[in-house]
């Protein structure tokens, strides 16, 4: 699972790398609950309005909220740790499956995320890249939520996937604990990722080894610094 990475600096990068319309960035080093940039296919896509956009960039809560969350639920639901979403059950699941089911997908733009290295008896932060230095769209689900207050929240998952036999991720994560790892797309995908297209099982494959760099972070937590 991944519970720290570094999004884009600049609201440029979304428009060169990601085709959304630049807004401002709000935080770089996040943290689950922190506010965070997705990009998404806008809802009113199918409108037939050729005014909005193919894609969007949204600034959301980094921790679905499932949209079928109750008022007498809500303090519970906001502190559950739904930052990362198991792809095998992700369907099947109440915090997850209204946004599964309606396709709500999204890409979750990051110039790296991080992971614990346990080889040596204690957690080491580990920052993984691309070799060709482009930002990671890792694929996620989004969903929105009317508080008891009624306010409207946004907010986004990262899809997760099986790394015990991948070749770079098996060797992270605590020793015993299965070894997961996100859904980083190839740049190709991103757009039918977002429309819906193909078989959402064809886009939750392992990103080559030989194409990410794994880098050792000197003095860098390794857990959410609000918990």
């Amino acid at each position: 699972m991944c519970s720290h990475y570094s999004a884009l600096k600049k609201a440029e990068q979304l428009e060169r790398y990601f085709r959304a319309r630049g807004i401002p960035i709000p935080k770089s080093d996040m943290w689950p609950r922190y506010p965070g940039v997705f990009v998404r296919r806008p809802p009113e896509w199918d409108s037939g309005d050729d005014a909005v956009p193919e894609r969007e960039a949204v600034v959301g809560r980094w921790g679905l909220i499932s949209a079928m969350t109750r008022a007498d639920n809500a303090d519970k639901a906001q502190k559950l740790s739904t930052f990362n979403a198991r792809s095998e059950s992700a369907a099947k699941s109440f915090t997850f499956g209204n946004a599964w089911r309606r396709g709500q997908r999204c890409l979750i733009p990051a110039e790296n995320v991080f992971e614990p290295d346990w080889r040596s008896g204690k957690a080491v932060a580990t920052r993984f890249t691309r070799t060709d230095g482009a930002p990671l769209g890792i694929a996620g689900l989004w969903d929105k939520w009317r508080s008891p207050a009624g306010e409207w929240i946004e907010s986004f998952t990262m899809l997760t996937i099986n790394a015990d036999q991948h070749p770079l991720f098996k060797d992270y994560h605590r020793p015993g604990d299965e070894k997961r790892m996100v859904v980083i797309l190839p740049d190709g995908a991103y757009g039918d990722w977002l429309a819906g297209t193909g078989d959402i099982r064809d886009f939750l494959q392992p990103y080559p080894a030989d194409q990410l760099v794994a880098e050792p972070v000197v003095k860098t937590a390794v857990a959410n610094p609000e918990e």
